[in-house]
């Protein structure tokens, strides 16, 4: 077991205190969006002993993986683990499926876009679902609506855009008519402009004053509209499913799902990549096209995951992937009264201890966590143990 570091992401929309508070560091005026504890090539957590995670990997792939990881995998871990506290909306976004993941990462390094190129869409060959674990209230938007109800809300709106967008779904209240309506906010052909995202938001405004039937779609309206003025996204909310998740309730989010996160603090355990694909509500690179090519636009309702409990300590979420599962341990006084709980999970394994102390043990060494610490643990390790009281986090491979 290996102590190491999570590696800061200072992006705009990131709250100032929250992830400071959580893991007992000092802030400094800026915000911290998220810390990354992982190995990706973007920012591989950092080593007690030296060096990092990424270059203890690759210098001995199979006892830090084990031999079944990195068959299916590489000589790379698999997931990445973060803790993530949004102050003000994320981008609308969507990740690729691996194969366009692959596809697409090789014809960008083909024409020379450097990897850290604001337009490059693609750094790494990797698909990107991903799961949330929320630590407060945390509000998103994921995935389409039935069009049948974006059109109800819509139809009160009397503003053309609205009214285009309610004529469209009407006429075909299927994922055809629901990327057409999607399409037709983002397409430079037919993206609307300024006023008309204004005038939607204006009306929204007046039926929010006026007892809304829907307050809830029309404040994500004026939420956005207040941190994104003119931007299409901020219309686009109104086809999306909205997502409160409350403390220890997990979301799934497929390679293909339009998601934004809006605030909230959470841990967010994902393949480990770094592709994403904007389609609005951001300063950053949006890619209209690519976007299109990877949305799924079929409604579905959000994937909510319900944790199975092992060992009357640990809830496990088992996401529909190979590359990633969660735990959580709550350990209370006396809960180890007659010893150490086993933590389940196997092969290589990222903690962080959110609150308490813990000591973490493998038939060799223990190891102490505490607010705010994380160690790697290798495949050789073998099982784990953990005792004390606190709360730890583990992310691992099925």
């Amino acid at each position: 077991m290996l102590r190491m570091s999570g590696v800061p992401r200072d992006y705009p929309w990131g709250s100032p205190s929250a992830i400071h508070d959580l893991v007992g560091t000092v802030p400094d005026g800026a915000p911290l969006a998220e810390l990354w504890f992982g190995g990706h090539r973007s920012g591989p957590a950092p080593l007690a002993a030296g060096g990092d995670l990424s270059a203890l990997i690759a210098a001995d792939p199979v006892g830090t993986l084990g031999a079944d990881v990195h068959a299916r995998f590489g000589p790379a871990l698999p997931f990445l683990l973060k803790l993530i506290a949004p102050e003000r909306p994320l981008s609308l976004q969507v990740h690729p499926d691996l194969e366009r993941a692959r596809t697409r990462f090789a014809a960008e390094d083909a024409a020379g876009i450097p990897l850290d190129a604001p337009e490059r869409n693609y750094r790494d060959p990797n698909h990107k679902p991903e799961l949330v674990y929320a630590l407060t209230t945390f509000e998103a938007m994921c995935g389409f609506r039935a069009p049948r109800r974006a059109a109800e809300l819509l139809s009160d709106l009397d503003v053309p855009l609205a009214r285009e967008l309610h004529a469209t779904l009407r006429a075909d209240p299927t994922a055809e008519g629901m990327r057409a309506a999607f399409t037709s906010l983002l397409d430079g052909a037919t993206r609307p402009g300024a006023a008309a995202v204004a005038e939607v938001v204006q009306a929204c405004r007046h039926r929010l004053a006026d007892g809304s039937p829907s307050p809830r779609a029309d404040r994500t309206v004026v939420t956005l509209a207040d941190a994104y003025p003119g931007d299409p996204g901020v219309v686009a909310s109104l086809l999306l499913n909205p997502v409160t998740l409350r403390r220890g309730e997990a979301l799934f989010i497929p390679a293909g799902g339009v998601h934004a996160y809006l605030s909230g603090i959470g841990v967010e355990v994902m393949a480990s990549s770094d592709n994403t694909l904007r389609a609005g509500l951001t300063d950053k690179h949006v890619d209209v096209d690519e976007v299109l090519a990877c949305v799924d636009c079929v409604a579905a309702p959000p994937i909510r995951l319900a944790p199975e409990t092992f060992h009357g300590a640990t809830r496990v979420y088992y996401a529909p992937v190979d590359d990633f599962e969660l735990s959580v341990t709550v350990l209370g006084e006396g809960d180890c009264a007659d010893g150490p709980r086993p933590l389940p999970g196997r092969g290589p394994r990222v903690l962080v201890c959110l609150d308490g102390a813990v000591e973490v043990s493998t038939a060799d060494d223990v190891l102490s966590l505490g607010r705010g610490e994380a160690a790697f643990v290798r495949a050789d390790d073998g099982p784990l143990r953990v005792a004390g009281v606190g709360t730890v986090v583990q992310a691992d491979v099925p």
